[in-house]
């Protein structure tokens, strides 16, 4: 019996606003799809048959074994979000790879950019801080300069915070500082302990804009390097230290503020109550506390799926805990709640305007980074983009205070100033 061509075996589980070519000379789909999906060879087969849910595809795309083509990056991933190979009957799922033929049921060698346990970080508990430094290092040590490209200006891998929405990403950015300064209460020589600082954002806006002393902490080389840099071009060495190490090693204490802006998610959730008394530890009575992280949804879905894209080659190890968790830990090691808000909508806006960057960049990243980790990147933003706008995962605020006898020194009823 002669075989399906590979497209038009394709053609069955993919949306029908998209377009399949293939290596055989097949072809199917709309001839005017704005989202054209190219597959080069039979290995492309082999990961999108073998691997579950949507890491087939990622690693088709990653390996250069599948091309996309689409106005950007964004498009192309809503497009294919709903592919799940992993979700087809049994049945379907034989019929396709009957289809398509012996070469698909071939396993491959995923491609280098897929860490998981097996690549380095076998041997080593969860979370010692080793592995952290590890898992840190696979995702921040890319290149400067790629993130500079990426981020902007600012150099902030957080979300920011959109005073309305025709406001630049750098205004946004911007004014997310100023809001986690407000709510900090942040007054000219108060020290702020700043961990998980990235390239120092944080730091040097509460230096240059509230006058603060500053210990900012990050796991990421390249990022301490570059922060030490900036800090030092600006004329704030005198008010701020950044420092590579892990926030856990720490001595100092006696903080007026402490901020946590993007940290709890590279924690773990079994390890948030450590975390919470570690950093409740370090504030002088009426000190806060501004938890600034991804959340799921809620308490119950799956924090990250171990075995999926993100785990794989974004984020080794990575957690993400209900905002319920969150505070649930923060009060347990004797805070109080003060405020708390969602920001899952600016997340997004954010994720597209990072996404429209490297959109902009797309070549410069390339020859920077490589194919393959340019690649990454793109669905990684985009994927994510789409995960907040559609409340998979969310991004909250947790405020909270040393609260001594009754008295934590919080205005009556705050609006941060905005």
């Amino acid at each position: 019996m002669p075989r399906t061509p590979v497209a038009t075996a394709l053609a069955s589980i993919l949306p029908s606003k998209t377009r399949v070519e293939a290596y055989d000379g097949s072809a199917a789909g709309d001839p005017d799809a704005e989202v054209v999906i190219r597959v080069r060879s039979r290995r492309a087969l082999a990961h999108l048959v073998s691997a579950p849910g949507q890491l087939g595809l990622a690693r088709a795309y990653v390996s250069g074994e599948m091309d996309l083509s689409a106005p950007n990056h964004y498009l192309a991933l809503k497009t294919l979000s709903r592919v799940r190979m992993g979700d087809l009957s049994l049945p379907d799922r034989l019929k396709v790879v009957r289809d398509l033929g012996p070469e698909a049921l071939t396993w491959v060698e995923p491609p280098p950019q897929e860490v998981g346990a097996k690549r380095y970080l076998a041997g080593l508990r969860a979370h010692t801080k080793q592995r952290d430094a590890l898992a840190i290092s696979h995702h921040y040590d890319v290149s400067n300069d790629f993130y500079g490209w990426v981020l902007g200006p600012s150099m902030a891998y957080t979300c920011a915070v959109y005073p309305h929405p025709e406001a630049t990403l750098e205004e946004a950015q911007a004014h997310k500082f100023d809001l986690v300064c407000r709510k900090l209460g942040l007054q000219p020589g108060m020290r702020l302990l700043d961990v998980g600082c990235g390239w120092g954002g944080m730091a040097i806006h509460a230096a240059e804009h509230f006058g603060v002393e500053v210990l900012a902490v990050t796991l990421s080389r390249q990022q301490a390097e570059w922060g030490r840099k900036a800090v030092a071009e600006r004329g704030l060495t005198d008010k701020v230290e950044i420092r590579h190490g892990d926030y856990r090693d720490v001595r100092e204490s006696g903080f007026d503020a402490v901020s946590s802006i993007g940290l709890t998610e590279h924690i773990g959730i079994r390890n948030i109550p450590a975390y919470a008394r570690f950093l409740a530890g370090k504030l002088v009575p009426q000190g806060r506390l501004l938890n600034h992280c991804i959340t799921r949804a809620d308490d119950h879905s799956k924090p990250i799926a171990k075995r999926g894209f993100i785990a794989r080659y974004v984020f080794p190890d990575g957690e993400l805990p209900g905002v319920a968790k969150v505070i649930r830990e923060l009060q347990a090691a004797g805070l109080e709640v003060r405020h708390e808000e969602n920001l899952r909508e600016h997340y997004a806006m954010t994720l597209r305007d990072w996404c429209d960057n490297l959109d902009a960049h797309w070549d410069e990243a390339l020859e920077e980074v490589g194919p393959g980790t340019a690649r990454v990147w793109a669905l990684y933003l985009a994927g994510s983009r789409l995960a907040f706008e559609r409340n998979e995962i969310q991004l909250h605020q947790v405020l909270a205070v040393r609260t001594v006898d009754g008295e934590h020194g919080m205005p009556l009823r705050p609006d941060w100033g905005v």
